[in-house]
């Protein structure tokens, strides 16, 4: 489908915790949400796309020197800098594929030393998911059926030659339900009588690990870690004895670690003192042990190497351009994240070449992927890759649906009752069940409708209103 991109209209609310979230070098208690609304005409009229992602401090530009209303600044002008990319090209008709190669060519892969990659990436995610969902709701599709029926063109030949003849149709159909990988960050509660006595939240939701996973029936963790030796140790620790016999562990270094033989010294530990083999012998992943500037270090392959006798090595703050996972994987590292923020069409190339080696890991990843448009957009990619099992967090550090409006938790409420629960309160919150989520709402297929089996979702996971209103235009 050709299509012209058109006016970009921005908006920001407020999220805050119910419990606070320390991950790398952030503490958050609150951060804002980014929605964009995109216009974009097509063969079909005119229509609006919307894409939205939390401005997660400190992640895109691990900075401790900067204010972080300065980087929230930063990540949405670059937005505003990819959507004048793809709307002033001198060939401005073209399909979503072609409109992202150009942003994310001169946005990202051509940007000097002095620009953070991941932020310029996230502008070009953020316009990149809107044009797909107005896309999907032009032509009446659901994001699978869109990207088999190849309404994207997508053609990653023009980036490696040897992918020229993938093609999505071979994704087969998307998955039903996906299992929940339950962070655990660094100032969560494990114990019930670790919650402090005044640390009431306001709702009747798990405030502990132990509780978490009574409530939800959790069996696959995402454990952060430090980069202190010791507290990392002890924690672990304490993490093994309290999760589920079989349980998977995936272990985050969020970039904290001086080199990655630190981190395979405190597994080594770990085995050494032998109270720690659920999460050993259940581990699947590790997950950027070191700074992003030091993960294509040659220096680092001897401790890659350590750590990937463990589980393999994925690089994720790393992912930073087009080139980062084929490097990577000639250090020996195993695999690469997945995350919406980083690009729909990114995570579909580095699927590509993962079939193409026949081998390696690609893992869905959370970035606090909140309710509407961040969780849905993020999960149909994750169902149409029919990739096992996805890190989730907003479920448990934001309450609910609170952020939300009316308006829109009611189309959430009508037409994805199997994705949320509605609680004694009135408000709705992620329904977890034995461990999993129901994602057969996000993106229903025409045959399934005429069988009578439900509604057509047409859009990137969500066909409902977004209220724009429900939000304050930002300060550029």
């Amino acid at each position: 489908m050709q299509t012209r991109l058109l006016q970009l209209r921005l908006c920001t609310r407020m999220c805050a915790t119910r419990l606070p979230f320390r991950f790398g070098i952030s503490t958050m208690t609150e951060a804002p949400m980014l929605t964009a609304a995109l216009e974009v005409a097509t063969e079909f009229g005119t229509v609006t796309g919307y894409s939205a992602e939390l401005l997660v401090p400190k992640w895109f530009a691990k900075n401790p020197t900067t204010d972080v209303a300065d980087d929230n600044r930063d990540l949405m002008r670059a937005a505003v800098r990819a959507h004048q990319v793809m709307r002033d090209h001198e060939s401005p008709d073209a399909t979503a594929f072609q409109h992202w190669m150009r942003a994310q060519m001169q946005c990202v892969e051509a940007a000097g030393e002095g620009t953070p990659r991941l932020v310029a990436m996230f502008g070009v995610a953020l316009v990149e998911r809107a044009m797909i969902d107005a896309t999907c709701r032009a032509a009446g599709k659901s994001f699978h059926g869109a990207l088999t029926e190849d309404l994207f063109r997508v053609r990653f030949g023009a980036i490696e030659k040897r992918l020229a003849g993938w093609s999505a149709a071979d994704l087969g159909e998307p998955t039903d339900s996906v299992r929940v990988r339950h962070t655990v960050g660094l100032v969560d509660a494990l114990e019930p009588i670790e919650v402090p006595a005044d640390a009431h939240r306001g709702d009747d939701h798990p405030l502990s690990l132990v509780d978490d996973i009574r409530a939800y029936g959790l069996d696959c963790f995402k454990l952060k870690v430090s980069g202190n030796e010791v507290a990392d140790l002890a924690r672990l620790e304490m993490i093994a004895s309290l999760t589920p016999p079989g349980a998977s562990f995936t272990i985050d270094g969020n970039e904290q670690y001086p080199e990655p033989g630190a981190l395979a010294d405190v597994l080594d530990e770990l085995e050494e003192r032998g109270h720690a083999d659920a999460i050993l012998g259940g581990l699947l992943a590790i997950e950027q042990p070191v700074a992003r500037a030091r993960t294509f270090d040659p220096e680092a392959a001897e401790g890659i190497a350590r750590l990937r006798s463990r589980a393999p090595v994925i690089i994720d703050e790393a992912d930073a351009d087009l080139g980062a996972y084929p490097r990577a994987r000639e250090l020996g590292y195993g695999g690469v994240s997945m995350k919406a923020c980083k690009g729909v069409f990114r995570a579909l190339l580095n699927r590509a070449r993962i079939e193409a080696d026949g081998e390696g890991l690609q893992s869905a990843e959370d970035l606090t992927n909140l309710p509407v448009l961040p969780l849905h957009q993020d999960l149909a990619v994750v169902a149409s890759l029919g990739l096992p099992h996805v890190e989730r967090n907003g479920h448990h550090y934001f309450r609910g649906q609170s952020h939300l409006s009316a308006v829109e938790r009611e189309h959430l409420a009508q037409h994805h009752a199997s994705l949320y629960q509605r609680t004694a309160d009135g408000d709705l919150w992620l329904d977890i069940q034995d461990g999993r989520l129901d994602l057969r709402s996000l993106q229903r297929s025409s045959e399934t409708v005429r069988e009578g089996e439900g509604r057509t979702t047409a859009g990137f996971g969500y066909d409902g209103p977004i209220d724009m209103e429900n939000g304050t235009a930002p300060q550029l």
